[in-house]
């Protein structure tokens, strides 16, 4: 069963978290609910992984046109954040540079939107053999048709689908720990 906790089970020294395309100009087009999810759900991936010393890496899709990462998320592109054109994060060399720096085997995906940048990722990333975890209260789209389509669809390719208190206290995995009071003190916070 080694294969299952492999692919179900995150490391906290395996993981990264990947922060797509969450742009100033793209978030009055998303639906407001789903966009309202994803920030407090990001904030608190974000807030994590630092408490745990992982890597973030950022993206923005043509930050000319759809402007850059949104202010309400905490320092998500303090660590590395990288421009793009292509619509997977992985058409850009730089960020499969990154990744490979971070020495990460298991891949967390958060951003928007759900069914375009974020699925095509997912998509290239289990090709690539990565193991993917995408955080389904952490995504969003503008319609919640190609949401729900995005999140099925991406699990039949292989990705964990999870939520962000499942990944968090996943990656601390016992009680009574630093890690374990940070992350529990990100969770007490969190209001929906």
């Amino acid at each position: 069963m080694a294969e299952l906790k492999d692919k179900f089970w995150l490391d906290a020294e395996k993981a990264a978290l990947v922060v797509i395309d969450v742009q100033e100009k793209l978030v009055p087009a998303m639906n407001q609910e789903l966009y309202n999810q994803l920030i407090l759900h990001v904030n608190l991936l974000i807030e994590g992984f630092k408490a745990l010393g992982r890597p973030i890496i950022a993206t923005e899709q043509y930050s000319k046109g759809l402007g850059h990462t949104v202010a309400e998320l905490n320092g998500a592109t303090d660590q590395h954040c990288i421009e793009k054109m292509a619509f997977s994060c992985c058409g850009e060399e730089s960020f499969n540079v990154a990744l490979q720096k971070s020495g990460a085997k298991q891949v967390l995906i958060v951003g928007m939107e759900s069914h375009v940048c974020v699925f095509q990722t997912v998509l290239d990333l289990l090709d690539r053999g990565y193991v993917v975890h995408l955080v389904k209260d952490a995504v969003c789209s503008r319609f919640r048709g190609d949401y729900d389509n995005a999140i099925s669809t991406a699990a039949r390719a292989g990705a964990v689908i999870t939520t962000t208190e499942t990944a968090l206290f996943q990656l601390v995995k016992v009680a009574g720990t630093d890690e374990f009071k940070a992350i529990s003190k990100l969770v007490r916070q969190r209001t929906s």
